[in-house]
């Protein structure tokens, strides 16, 4: 993948992973010279990273290429949901919900990170997109959560009864108050 392809996936998902950065270095250390082009799409990432438009994802001294997959499977679900919708998801969430839902794939070095990669490619891959499609359907049918509610106030004596009481009636239904003796 080119310098320029990279920076726009980065800009358009609003994420740079470290595949993708691990990528952007490969290509840096091995081109004897870079073109405008690639020169402007770095300045372009510089850019939007020290914005916060696009955010680096952290490196760690092992690799967890499981977390690296569904975080590049939910990036692309959630992006495109996003763009298709007015909804907003919360990727944090969708990835763990995924993520607890599958094996993890740790590396400690590069090479044992591309064999898992290629590994969970070939036969995980189905799995992680349904892990991540149920993550997503999971958020979307997660209700916002009660807006009408109200804390009940401190009170004293018999307002605090009235607020119980009105609580109650409004979770059961055939509430009823017993007359007293």
């Amino acid at each position: 993948m080119s310098i320029e392809k990279i920076v726009e996936q980065a800009l358009q998902d609003g994420y740079l992973t470290p595949a993708m950065e691990a990528e952007v270095g490969r290509i840096c250390d091995t081109a004897s010279e870079l073109s405008i082009e690639e020169y402007m799409a770095l300045d372009r990432l510089m850019g939007s990273l020290l914005t916060g438009e696009v955010v680096a994802v952290p490196r760690k001294q092992f690799i967890n290429v499981m977390e690296e997959l569904v975080l590049t499977e939910a990036i692309a679900r959630v992006a495109e949901i996003e763009a298709t919708s007015d909804c907003t998801l919360d990727l944090g969430d969708i990835a763990a919900y995924a993520l607890n839902r599958l094996p993890p794939l740790y590396a400690t070095t590069e090479e044992g990170a591309e064999y898992q990669r290629g590994r969970a490619k070939e036969e995980m891959q189905v799995l992680i997109a349904q892990q991540v499609n149920e993550a997503i359907a999971r958020s979307l049918d997660r209700p916002e959560f009660y807006p009408e509610r109200q804390a009940i106030s401190k009170a004293l004596g018999d307002e605090m009864q009235n607020q119980l009481s009105s609580l109650l009636k409004s979770y059961a239904h055939k509430f009823e108050v017993a007359p007293q003796r």
